[in-house]
């Protein structure tokens, strides 16, 4: 499990688009986004780099939490 530092997040437009991108990468099972938190949680064997870029090309920025 990974959990992501979301920033840019405002609606749940916003958790959705962040959600698909992350469903996308290879070897992500599972995503939970929170917009309360502004973080995503991720389960799967992906590299973060590759999170991390996923996000980024959404219009959001990500670290690791």
């Amino acid at each position: 499990m990974m959990i992501l530092n979301i920033t840019g997040m405002s609606c749940g437009h916003c958790t959705a688009a962040v959600e698909k991108a992350l469903l996308a990468v290879a070897g992500v099972e599972s995503v939970t986004v929170d917009l309360e938190t502004n973080s995503a949680t991720v389960d799967g064997s992906a590299a973060v780099e590759v999170l991390i870029a996923a996000v980024v090309e959404e219009g959001y920025e990500a670290v690791v939490a």
